[in-house]
């Protein structure tokens, strides 16, 4: 057969990109066509992300995807984020990013106005101060005039499917994301939304992966798992039932694939999250800060001069004395921008553990603490669920590392297979592909990627260590 291409559009908290799937009938080949830089802006105070200039790199990406004459294309995007759209269609404002203050305190608001377990109940999503739900609350306390004016409500991957081909619809995926929706009903959640004074007239109606919603210059638009760790997860190459999987970025999301919603009391405790994926599964997971904290120190050291590739990190935290000391990549202290190598500092002093004391140790600080989040996760899920864990699926951009992976089988002493790096993409391809009707489901699209994949297996190494330090860091994060 002829070579079927599909676009994937894919932007993450970092970076974007534009990638090309072509698929023979045999066999998927990813090419990245256009790649591009995700910087935060900052206007009078408030933290934004550049609409403009990502959809102008979005359009330049299609652009020079067209000689490969794509059958389709989707968007898959970070979640919980929004735009607000006027009566006209017009976009109201700008994208506020998840990690503005304006969301300091507002659960503390929600839970005295319905009850923390009522916000649980109806929705099953994980207590996180960035969350739609109190971004929007925040709104309504503020007496914001954009929500006097909006007229629909689109997440970020939403709102490019509708710069796209003008159909204003929310997927599935990144619906879930919100906190807003029930997954059991897949309706939006409208009694605990008016309970908060959200206006419910603004959400739009839910559509699944693998719906087209129109055309972008003939091009079809296609929603793929919109939330890009749908997407991921629908790549992810299992070759066993009992896997799970750490979609590892600036955020790491740690979790396994279920039939059914989990929304109990068990859930509730453990502050576990039930998201949306494709085939009409439930992601099980925890939402990890990730990467972010590198990233973080990088930005830093870079602004004093010090050039560290991510693979120049890597080889430093190598070096750097094993198990030393732990954060807790959760704490409030890491979420905003700024020094995360003095906030380590400072959360190791608070703790009574000795500081890092260098560019490697920080690294692998950071590197270490995200294992043992890993780990303290996995046993959480596994609790929840019942579901035994044989193996680790790692994939996204974290799984080029390999220090991180080594560490992670460590502590969970569980064997890691890394990879695909490109899985968000990957799987925003293969949705798009079932849609044209070139693959018949899933199963068959992970065997192909199974099959096109080099495997790097990490198996456990030092685990006597690894389990001592994490007692250690268990008592540092709850002390």
């Amino acid at each position: 057969m002829t070579k079927k291409t599909v676009l994937a559009v894919d932007l993450g908290a970092e970076s974007g990109r534009v990638m090309a799937t072509q698929f023979d009938g045999r066999s998927l080949d990813v090419t990245p066509v256009h790649r591009f830089a995700n910087k935060p802006i900052s206007l009078n105070g408030t933290l934004c992300w550049n609409h403009h200039e990502l959809w102008r790199e979005i359009q330049l990406g299609i652009e020079k995807a067209k000689p490969y004459n794509p059958a389709s294309i989707g968007v898959d995007a970070w979640g919980v984020d929004f735009g607000l759209l006027d009566k006209q269609g017009n976009l109201i404002g700008n994208l506020v990013q998840y990690r503005d203050d304006r969301t300091k305190g507002m659960m503390e608001k929600a839970f005295a106005k319905v009850g923390k377990e009522a916000i649980f109940s109806a929705t099953g999503i994980q207590f996180s101060r960035i969350n739609t739900l109190y971004q929007l609350l925040s709104m309504v306390e503020s007496r914001s005039p954009w929500l006097e004016t909006a007229d629909t409500f689109l997440t970020i991957p939403d709102l490019f499917h509708y710069f796209l081909c003008g159909t204003a619809v929310s997927e599935f995926s990144i619906a879930t994301t919100t906190q807003m929706l029930n997954p059991s009903t897949r309706e939006w959640a409208n009694g605990l939304l008016s309970s908060l004074g959200i206006p419910t007239h603004l959400l739009p109606k839910i559509v699944l992966p693998g719906t087209q919603l129109g055309d972008y210059q003939n091009i079809p638009v296609i929603t793929p798992a919109s939330h890009d760790t749908g997407s991921a997860v629908a790549a992810i190459p299992a070759s066993t039932p009992n896997y799970a999987y750490i979609c590892s970025g600036t955020w790491s999301l740690v979790g396994i694939e279920i039939d059914q919603p989990i929304i109990n009391q068990a859930a509730l405790a453990v502050n576990a999250t039930n998201e949306g994926g494709v085939d009409g599964t439930i992601r099980l997971l925890k939402n990890i800060m990730g990467l972010w904290l590198v990233q973080q120190c990088r930005t830093t050291w870079a602004q004093e001069g010090n050039l560290y590739s991510y693979s120049d990190l890597e080889s430093l935290a190598k070096t750097a004395p094993p198990l030393v000391s732990f954060v807790n990549p959760n704490n409030s202290l890491f979420l905003p921008p700024g020094d995360h190598q003095k906030r380590i500092l400072q959360f190791c002093l608070e703790t009574n553990q000795r500081p890092p004391q260098s560019t490697g140790e920080t690294i692998r600080c950071i590197l270490e603490s995200l294992a043992m989040a890993y780990c303290d996760a996995l046993k959480k899920i596994v609790r929840v669920s019942g579901q035994q864990i044989q193996v680790i699926h790692m994939v996204g951009g974290g799984s080029k590392n390999n220090l991180l992976n080594q560490m992670t089988a460590n502590a969970t002493d569980i064997p890691v297979i890394a990879g695909p790096v490109e899985a968000s993409a990957l799987g925003n391809s293969i949705v798009q592909l079932i849609a044209l009707g070139e693959l018949k489901n899933i199963q068959e699209a992970r065997g192909l990627i199974l099959r096109m994949l080099p495997v790097r297996v990490y198996e456990p190494e030092e685990t006597a260590a690894w389990t001592e330090a994490y007692q250690r860091y268990q008592k540092t994060v709850s002390g």
